[in-house]
């Protein structure tokens, strides 16, 4: 298998510094200057990771950030067949050149990191007929995924790419390049449209999917529950980020690194702290107001109680007892309260009182500007 290789070194750098976005050189200079790094290179190597050592894959990418130092960092024999002029700050002419001469080296697949905008790159890259035979895999790395080309992490790209390289047949289908209009999501507005269409394989577990046809489809749906959530972050205030995937879509929005299992701690888009205890999270209420952000267990319910303990009843009464609205903000797709079957939403604390005070009916953010009334019981 001849795979070629394409970083966007500069892909989600406005992330972490909240500009919503990465697309032209005036934002990635002013993130860079607020003290953005790139994390493109990083999440390609989880990727990629997948394929070190494997036999029978050619890889062929582009020079320095572009993807050569990620597989030299690997150990892995690489043909480098474009080269940036200036490697600290390539550009979507960049993306495109580096494109086209992998297509004249020869390729089967073209993997590539990035964001929509890069996306929409390779894109223009492409002639018709090739957008329309040339199997691509991207590796989500950017501020906006809406793609339904980019698998759903960095790590399933990877296992992907290793089940290809292993011979295992691969169906492939088009879908939709889309792009958000980043100028009207910094004004709060999110506008989404399809910009083309690239050929990936079929694999639902690891491919993204989008929102088609007013179906709420779970992948799409998160990425603007986490969009409400980050748009709405207020100064001075703290975020304890539950654990779950919803809540790391949050992050991600953010640029930050998520504990999974564990809770993180947001203050002015800025990871405070990182797998934190009650002890800890009830030190920093000192110094600020806060709000909890958790999610329901799908299928169960539970939105304190399994997996959350950090949350001691101690801690979410401060938090609830600072008078503010909405220091609880519950986030779950449609979907997902629908696995409930009219089942309440569950919270354990083991605090009886504290459950009885929690229960009632919550507004839930299931999407952007969307906010659905649900049952919370105990």
């Amino acid at each position: 298998m001849k795979l070629g290789l394409i970083i966007n070194p500069l892909a989600g750098i406005g992330g972490s510094v909240a500009l919503k976005g990465s697309d032209g050189a005036a934002i990635v200079e002013q993130a860079l200057a607020l003290g953005a790094k790139p994390m493109a290179g990083e999440r390609t190597l989880a990727a990629m990771h997948s394929l070190a050592g494997k036999a029978g894959v050619t890889l062929k990418t582009a020079g320095d950030a572009m993807g050569e130092d990620v597989l030299r960092q690997l150990g892995m024999g690489c043909e480098v067949v474009y080269r940036a002029a200036d490697n600290n700050h390539t550009s979507a002419q960049d993306t495109q050149a580096a494109v086209r001469a992998l297509l004249v080296s020869g390729i089967d697949l073209l993997v590539f990191a990035g964001g929509d905008g890069t996306a929409r790159d390779v894109l223009d890259a492409l002639s018709a007929d090739e957008a329309a035979s040339l199997p691509v895999i991207g590796i989500p790395a950017g501020c906006k995924i809406h793609s339904a080309v980019y698998a759903v992490t960095p790590q399933q790209a990877g296992e992907l790419l290793a089940l290809i390289a292993a011979g295992s047949p691969v169906t492939l289908h088009a879908v939709e390049v889309m792009d958000l209009d980043e100028n009207a999501f910094r004004a709060g507005q999110v506008k989404a449209s399809c910009y083309g269409y690239l050929r990936v394989p079929v694999d639902d577990t690891r491919m993204q999917v989008i929102k088609q046809g007013g179906v709420d489809h779970e992948a799409m749906a998160v990425q603007d529950i986490a969009s409400d959530v980050v748009e709405n972050m207020e100064h001075d205030v703290l975020y304890f980020i539950g654990s779950g995937s919803t809540t790391a879509a949050i992050m991600q929005q953010l640029g930050l690194d998520n504990t999974l299992l564990g809770i993180d701690v947001v203050l002015n888009h800025a990871l405070l702290a990182s797998d934190v205890d009650a002890r800890t999270m009830l030190d920093l209420l000192a110094k600020h107001p806060a709000r909890i952000v958790i999610t329901a267990i799908g299928g169960q319910g539970h939105v304190f109680g399994r997996g959350n303990q950090q949350f001691s009843p101690a801690l979410i009464r401060k938090v609830i007892d600072q008078n503010q609205p909405d220091n609880i903000l519950i986030v779950a797709s449609n979907e997902k309260l629908r696995t409930l079957n009219g089942r309440p939403m569950i919270v354990d604390t083991g605090d009886a009182e504290l459950d009885a005070r929690l229960a009632g009916m919550v507004q839930v953010i299931t999407g952007y500007e969307q906010r659905t009334l649900y049952k919370l019981g105990y």
